[in-house]
């Protein structure tokens, strides 16, 4: 009998130790779905901010030579104006007068402005003739000029010696980038529509030594020199491996005159 009344006492201490405990909302699992109290949330160390992706790099600003029509390649030229020509052989000034050619010189203005002669070769230079360049080196660039012509103007003034005109072939309105300088007194090409835009003022010696050897192209039978189509094409590149002789612009610029 006192066993039993001892063990009775046994469990009862038990169960109510166990109630206790059951209790207790420190000693509670928190389940998987459970939401955690505000005190765990405060024990938390605070998550890193995602990093940011770095901003995509901007498209480069499209070159104005790529695109003839633009506004940028058709500003009105200043009454006159000069630019210079850093060439292999020296420097020489051209002086530009629009009353002369008034949509020639445009064209070498905005040309020059933007850097288009940079790189050109004197590819067809004749003794006692003239020396003619402009067609770009890039075929990238050039593709987009080799029809971008301009209208033709009146000839105002001759094919004297210094003086700077467009070439043309015999088709009307067929300007559109190369120039020659005049060696000598060529006006019998006024009455063809060759329009002097301007004249070699300071330099014309550094014009006269410009590498003539290869004469006209070689299929004219005249001559070694290169093929206006392939420079159209392949540019400098061909230039450079068939014709290393070649005098060449490193930089035409406008002269600023203020």
């Amino acid at each position: 009998m006192k066993r039993w009344i001892r063990n009775s006492w046994v469990y009862l201490f038990l169960g109510l130790y166990l109630v206790s405990v059951g209790c207790n909302g420190d000693a509670e699992v928190e389940s998987e779905g459970q939401a955690p109290d505000e005190e765990t949330l405060a024990m938390r160390p605070p998550e890193a901010p995602l990093p940011e992706e770095p901003p995509a790099d901007p498209d480069p600003p499209r070159s104005p030579l790529l695109d003839p029509m633009s506004g940028e390649m058709n500003m009105m030229a200043p009454a006159s104006f000069q630019a210079r020509f850093t060439t292999s052989k020296g420097t020489f000034v051209i002086e530009a007068y629009r009353e002369w050619s008034p949509a020639g010189v445009d064209r070498f203005f905005n040309l020059v402005r933007h850097g288009f002669y940079d790189e050109a070769r004197f590819f067809r230079v004749l003794d006692g003739f003239m020396a003619q360049f402009g067609i770009n080196g890039d075929p990238a660039i050039q593709r987009h000029w080799r029809g971008a012509n301009i209208s033709d103007d009146s000839t105002v003034e001759s094919n004297t010696r210094s003086r700077v005109t467009f070439a043309k072939s015999g088709a009307p309105n067929s300007r559109s980038t190369q120039l020659f300088i005049n060696f000598g007194d060529n006006g019998r090409l006024d009455r063809d529509g060759f329009s002097p835009i301007g004249e070699v003022v300071e330099g014309m010696d550094v014009v006269d030594q410009l590498y003539s050897g290869y004469g006209e192209a070689a299929s004219s039978g005249r001559g070694s020199g290169p093929e206006q189509n392939l420079i159209q094409s392949r540019g400098n590149q061909y230039l450079k491996a068939d014709f290393p002789n070649l005098d060449y612009v490193e930089l035409a610029e406008i002269i600023d005159n203020d």
